[in-house]
């Protein structure tokens, strides 16, 4: 077992409310999608777009700095080169967790996380790992 599969099943088993960033309103979208498997996995997602009200039956914020209380992870479907700028955020908002999705690498956005000590995933996707690291352990159970 690999170091970053040591991370990823902390991550998996830590966490706990997860704000998706770019998460679509096609459900149909890799990022509604995942939003969904995460919400089925029993992790409490916090949904992330500019414009929208409600998704998966949750208010939407416009910007992470918007959501109230904490947040574990700050999940990525947005283009690499805003990475960085959600990196600086999810730092701002005090979230242990910057998970970048499947196709999405930015080293710039992975080495500001890792300097505020952020566990950075990178490049990954959630619903995948998760199936691969098993079901996910009752949070009242952690």
């Amino acid at each position: 077992m690999t170091e970053s599969d040591l991370r990823i099943q902390e991550v998996l088993s830590t966490v706990r409310r997860i704000a998706v960033v770019g998460l679509s309103r096609d459900p149909d979208k890799a990022s509604a999608r995942v939003a969904r498997d995460m919400q089925l996995g029993g992790y409490d997602v916090v949904p992330v777009h500019p414009s929208a009200d409600r998704l998966l039956g949750k208010t939407v914020y416009a910007r992470l700095a918007d959501i109230p209380g904490t947040v574990d992870m700050v999940s990525v479907f947005r283009p690499a080169e805003e990475a960085p700028a959600l990196a600086a955020q999810a730092i701002a908002i005090g979230a242990r967790v910057f998970w970048l999705q499947l196709g999405i690498v930015s080293e710039e956005a992975a080495e500001a996380g890792k300097a505020a000590g952020l566990t950075v995933v990178m490049d990954r996707c959630f619903s995948i790992e998760r199936a691969r690291w098993g079901p996910r352990a009752d949070p009242e159970s952690l």
